[in-house]
């Protein structure tokens, strides 16, 4: 190995992202009685903070493993410089804060998550490079990493994924406890690696479905339990296609999705260097940057720990909240979702909403669903690890804005017959559905900050109201209260188009109405 590839093994003792002396955590009774592995002890004896240690993982591989020279997840301090270029005016910023490669950087907040990550793009994009290298920053060696990795292909049955019994105890056995199965060793390790998941048969799929979805494997009636795991799957398109259709249930598990970008022409060097010096990145990893089960578990507990302030959780709210309502799905209220209409196979185009809004400004008008609980769910915990990654005690807007699009590139359905994307310059985003999810945040935060929602947000005055709880809430206050949830219905009820948020906001304050109404009479029954 040449002079130039001795840096490889070598990582900066220079802070990657300098960050004010962050506060101590506040002594807590409990720590007495914790054991020697506890996880803030734990953390103490690292002579580098986990999110630093994390950071360092990242610049290594962007620099010297994965050739990513993208910055595709920006940040500013400050108005960034701006340029455009072409006919199409494409807008070329010059970040002015740290920013980062989503292909490398997703995979590693997924790795510490613990969350399913679909990695997209053609075939010699590095996909598979990417996830083994994220198993050997987990721990293990780059052979029981490759020999790990299960290769889609069409003839793979439920046996090749998971095991085989035993044949000894499957002819001798009274009963199906008797059986035993030698499971395959994949099942037990952290960091699990599909390969061209569509190519997988359905029935095999929907048994890859139990295991990332409830971590156990079964066969015959017996029972693997997995870990916790970081999951890393590959697909050459991100359509759902391949040699077999992906289940939808089996697309839902997925959490993130990143894509592979092109390779730059201009480090071709790089490549030509690895030739000649026989360099494989995944065999030099510095062992500085390679975690212990340990530390990924205390990663994960630190980055739960990030605040997310009310203001930031009321935008991410309403943002939402614009897609699931349907007016003409239904005619009592609380069914009136695109998931009733889905559920009874019918086309939106049978079900004329009719109610004269202007489709552009509708934001739900844009897709064809709206988001279940586990996918609002992965949004909140990737804007934590963001916000931890980047070594903040709170997560920031921007934290939230750059992950949303990744979170949601598979959970929303653009509805291709929208206005939005005939309009001058939208029909890029049929195609571009990471920028299309960002323009959507930008303009739901447009329509937030038209309404006030930051000042003057009714309903939740109202809420705040009552989770100060109704002990010693008196009839009369009761009333009250029950009167102005009435009169914000009845204002709204004058001429307002009725759009998402709007939609669940008034079950909102059908849902308080309801409690009162209930502690009234229960009020009335006692006294």
């Amino acid at each position: 190995m040449t002079s130039e590839y001795k840096p490889l093994a070598k990582v900066s003792a220079s802070p990657t992202n300098p960050q004010p002396a962050k506060a101590k955590k506040k002594f807590d009774v409990a720590d007495l009685y914790a054991g020697p592995l506890n996880s803030g002890q734990a953390q103490a004896a690292n002579t580098t903070a986990l999110d630093e240690k994390l950071r360092q993982a990242y610049f290594w591989i962007v620099n010297h493993a994965i050739i990513s020279p993208y910055y595709d997840i920006e940040y500013n301090d400050g108005p960034p410089q701006s340029f455009t270029f072409g006919d199409q005016k494409s807008r070329v910023n010059l970040p002015s804060d740290q920013s980062y490669s989503s292909f490398v950087l997703l995979p590693l907040l997924n790795l510490v998550l613990r969350r399913r990550c679909l990695l997209v793009g053609g075939p010699g994009r590095g996909k598979t490079a990417s996830a083994v290298l994220m198993g050997v920053v987990a721990g293990y060696s780059i052979k029981d990493i490759k020999r790990a990795i299960q290769h889609g292909q069409p003839q793979m049955t439920i046996s090749d994924l998971l095991g085989n019994p035993l044949p000894s105890t499957l002819v001798g056995a009274k009963s199906m406890d008797e059986v035993q199965i030698s499971w395959r060793k994949w099942l037990g390790m952290r960091v699990k690696i599909i390969d061209e998941y569509n190519r997988i048969p359905t029935r095999t799929q929907s048994a890859l479905l139990t295991v990332m979805g409830d971590n156990y494997a079964e066969i015959f009636d017996q029972i693997y339990e997995c870990p916790e795991a970081a999951w890393y799957l590959t697909a050459n398109d991100d359509a759902g296609g391949g040699t077999y259709q992906v289940i939808e249930a089996l697309r839902d598990r997925i959490d993130i999705v990143v894509k592979a970008l092109h390779f730059n022409t201009r480090f071709l060097r790089e490549l030509l260097t690895r030739i000649e010096e026989n360099i494989k990145p995944e065999e030099v990893v510095p062992p500085q940057i390679i975690f212990t089960q340990q530390e990924i578990d205390d990663a994960y507990k630190a980055i739960l720990e990030v605040r997310l302030s009310g203001p930031l959780r009321r935008r991410i709210e309403f943002f939402t909240s614009h897609f699931e309502f349907y007016d003409g799905a239904a005619h009592q209220v609380e069914y009136k979702t695109k998931d009733t209409v889905k559920l009874a196979a019918l086309d939106f185009s049978t079900l004329p909403e009719g109610t004269g809004k202007d489709k552009v400004k509708d934001l739900g008008s844009q897709t064809r669903n709206g988001l279940s609980v586990r996918a609002l769910m992965t949004v909140l915990s990737f804007a934590k690890a963001m916000a931890w990654f980047r070594g903040k005690e709170e997560v920031e807007f921007e934290d939230v804005r750059q992950m949303t699009p990744f979170v949601l590139h598979d959970k929303l359905v653009q509805e291709p017959d929208s206005p939005f994307f005939e309009a001058v310059g939208n029909s890029v985003f049929r195609s571009d559905k990471v920028g299309w999810i960002r323009t959507l945040f930008d303009l739901s935060c447009q329509e937030y900050d038209r309404l006030d929602l930051d000042r003057d947000d009714p309903v939740g005055n109202l809420q705040a109201e009552f989770e100060v709880g109704l002990e010693g809430v008196t009839e009369k206050e009761v009333r009250a209260r029950l009167v102005k949830i009435e009169r914000l219905l009845t204002d709204w009820s004058k001429g307002r188009k009725l759009y998402g948020h709007l939609f669940d906001d008034i079950l909102k304050l059908k849902y308080l109405h309801q409690r009162y109404t209930n502690y009234l009479k229960w009020l009335k029954w006692k006294g």
